[in-house]
């Protein structure tokens, strides 16, 4: 992020911020100068252009963007170069001599006013957009875009306009997971019929879960009601409904096995599941090799997205000789048992002789 505010902040200077008010034989030019007008218009301007390169970032790794930054940073960054920074500085240079008490005092009235102007700011309408989460391919197309825009100082910088454009298209049509899985198997979040998670949990994992609703652009808390809604549980386990009318269970003691392996399209347990379960099975097993998983519905089954793909070998994280073909990007489901047929005759059908 640092970098493409400073790519952003250099191609300003390359384009000519420096000319801003150069005409020093304008009397009008001179008089907004002296009353500040020169250096509020270059901080409006380095504020929106370095947060403007810093956006796709922000957006790929917290999911959210701030479209009052310049605001924020119009009422506070005065005060950080005027009064903290500087008092930082002479508190340390004082420190050895026992008078730097007055510095830090100093120091943390200005920090007051910063965290005072961001809860201001942070409570206008609109103050954070959220973003659903989207590919690193997404994120390459727009840093390729910034570089371009940032570098190139003839008419072929516009096409880092377009790759932007790009992006951002590619951003918000990015396809959600419809199931989401915890590495140790204890959270697991569906999307129902309204397109929202659904959460069956049996830990307190908050940061988990809230990661999982800032990715889906969620503006729910970690311990709203309806993260709950359409969730079945009880000791055996859970149960809930996707979008298409298919179960997934959460499945907690042998006991349950039997109905969830009929019942559900998608099973996670811990447990060792019977041969013919017709449902089709994340296990514990699976889960401690490629950790977390998020699955998208598919016409034959699901893609799956591991947080450690099989195959995917890394110094820090070997891949496993363990892995199985059945741990591949997709996973397949098993169709549903055909139902007995009735096949005692319609009582109008029977003759009297019957």
């Amino acid at each position: 992020m640092s970098f493409a505010a400073t790519l952003g902040l250099v191609a300003l200077v390359q384009i000519g911020m420096p000319r801003l008010f150069a005409a020093p034989d304008n009397s009008t030019t001179a008089k907004v100068a002296l009353w500040g007008g020169r250096e509020i218009v270059m901080l409006t301007l380095t504020s929106l252009v370095a947060g403007l390169a810093t956006t796709p970032y922000a957006a790929f790794h917290f999911h959210r963007v701030t479209p009052y930054g310049v605001l924020a940073n119009l009422a506070a960054m005065p005060v950080v170069s005027a009064i903290v920074m500087p008092a930082g500085m002479l508190g340390l240079v004082a420190a050895p001599f026992g008078f730097d008490g007055f510095f830090w005092w100093l120091m943390g009235v200005g920090i007051d006013w910063m965290i005072l102007v961001t809860e201001w700011v942070a409570s206008l309408p609109g103050a954070i957009g959220r973003v659903t989460a989207f590919g690193t391919g997404t994120l390459v197309v727009a840093s390729l875009g910034i570089i371009l825009l940032g570098l190139l100082r003839t008419p072929l910088r516009w096409c880092g306009l377009a790759a932007l454009v790009l992006a951002a298209i590619s951003a918000f049509m990015a396809p959600l997971p419809d199931i989401l899985i915890s590495g140790d198997g204890h959270n697991v979040g569906v999307r129902g019929r309204d397109g929202r998670l659904h959460l069956m949990k049996i830990g307190k994992d908050g940061f988990l879960i809230k990661e999982w609703l800032a990715a889906d652009a969620d503006a729910r808390q970690v311990g709203d009601a309806s993260l709950a809604d359409g969730v079945s549980c009880d000791d055996d386990g859970c149960v809930v409904q996707m979008a298409d009318g298919s179960f997934v269970a959460l499945t907690l003691k042998p006991g349950a096995l039997a109905d969830d392996c009929s019942r559900a399209l998608l099973l996670v347990t811990a447990r060792q599941v019977p041969t013919a379960c017709g449902a089709t099975v994340i296990n514990a097993e699976r889960l401690r090799r490629q950790g977390a998983i998020a699955l998208r519905r598919t016409r034959g089954g699901f893609d799956v997205d591991a947080v450690k793909p099989k195959g995917l070998d890394r110094p820090w994280a070997p891949a496993s000789a363990l892995d199985t073909d059945a741990e591949s990007g997709t996973l397949g489901v098993r169709p549903p048992a055909p139902a007995a047929v009735d096949a005692t005759p319609a009582e109008a059908d029977l003759q009297v002789e019957d």
